[in-house]
C-alpha cells in the first residue's frame, strides 16, 4: 500500500525562498522513496532534471503560478520553456477571474494554450483553486478542462485560502468521469487524509509532507 501511495505523490517544494540545497534534498528523497515526481518552480526545472536523469522520478513544474492571472500567451511560453529544460508534467492555474465572470471561452482557450504547448511532451494538470470557487464554478472549471484536453484537474495551489477536501475530490471525480486524473493538493499532511482523498477519487497527491505520508506520520505541509 505504501509503495503504491508513494507512486501517487508529487514531492513538492514551491516556496519563494527554496534554495538549491533544498532542491537537491527533494530530488534525493524522491529517488529514495520512489515518488512519482518532484514539483518545483520553473527556475529549478533544469536542476531537478539533471539530478533525476538516471531515475524514474518525473519533473513537474507550475505554470501561471500561483494566481493564474498571466496571459494565455505567457502560460504557453512558460510551458514550452519548462519542457525544453526537462519538465514532463506541468500544473497550470486557470484564469479564476474569467471563470467567475462566466467567460468560459477565455478559460477554455487559456487551458488549451498550455495543453497544445505541452502536447506529446508533458502531462497537463489544471489547478482550479477550489477554495475560491462555488460548487457550480468547480464543475464548470472541470468541464472546461475536459473540453480543452487536459490530463488532470487539480484542487489547489496551496498558496490561497484553503486546500484539498474529500468533498471537492468527490465532486471533481464525478464531473470528469472515471478516466481523467484528479490531483489533490493543499494541506495534505498524513497517511489517513491521503487515503481518504484517494478513496474519494484522487489519483495523484501534491504534498511537501510526502515522507511523513508514506511513513504514516503527521507532518507539516504548505502545499
Amino acid at each position: 500500500m505504501m509503495t503504491n501511495i508513494a507512486k501517487m505523490i508529487d514531492h513538492t517544494a514551491l516556496k519563494a525562498d527554496t534554495t538549491k540545497a533544498q532542491i537537491e534534498k527533494l530530488c534525493a528523497e524522491a529517488k529514495e522513496y520512489g515518488f512519482m515526481s518532484v514539483c518545483v518552480n520553473p527556475t529549478w526545472v533544469e536542476t531537478a532534471a539533471n539530478l533525476l536523469k538516471d531515475s524514474e522520478v518525473k519533473v513537474c513544474t507550475v505554470i501561471g503560478f500561483p494566481l493564474g492571472a498571466s496571459t494565455s500567451e505567457t502560460k504557453a511560453f512558460e510551458t514550452k520553456d519548462a519542457i525544453e529544460k526537462g519538465a514532463t508534467e506541468v500544473d497550470m492555474v486557470i484564469n479564476i477571474g474569467a471563470l467567475k465572470d462566466k467567460n468560459d471561452e477565455l478559460v477554455e482557450k487559456d487551458i488549451l494554450a498550455v495543453v497544445e504547448a505541452a502536447k506529446g511532451k508533458a502531462l497537463t494538470k489544471v489547478i482550479i483553486e477550489t477554495c475560491l470557487l462555488t460548487d457550480e464554478e468547480k464543475v464548470r472549471a472541470c468541464e472546461l478542462s475536459v473540453k480543452a484536453g487536459a490530463d488532470f484537474v487539480k484542487t489547489s495551489t496551496g498558496f490561497s485560502t484553503g486546500g484539498a477536501t474529500v468533498e471537492d475530490i468527490r465532486l471533481m471525480r464525478k464531473t470528469v468521469g472515471p478516466d481523467m486524473g484528479v490531483k489533490a493538493s493543499g494541506g495534505v499532511r498524513d497517511l489517513k487524509g491521503t487515503q481518504d482523498l484517494i478513496e474519494a477519487g484522487a489519483t495523484r497527491i501534491g504534498a511537501s509532507a510526502g515522507i511523513s505520508i508514506v511513513k504514516g506520520l503527521t507532518g507539516s505541509s504548505d502545499y
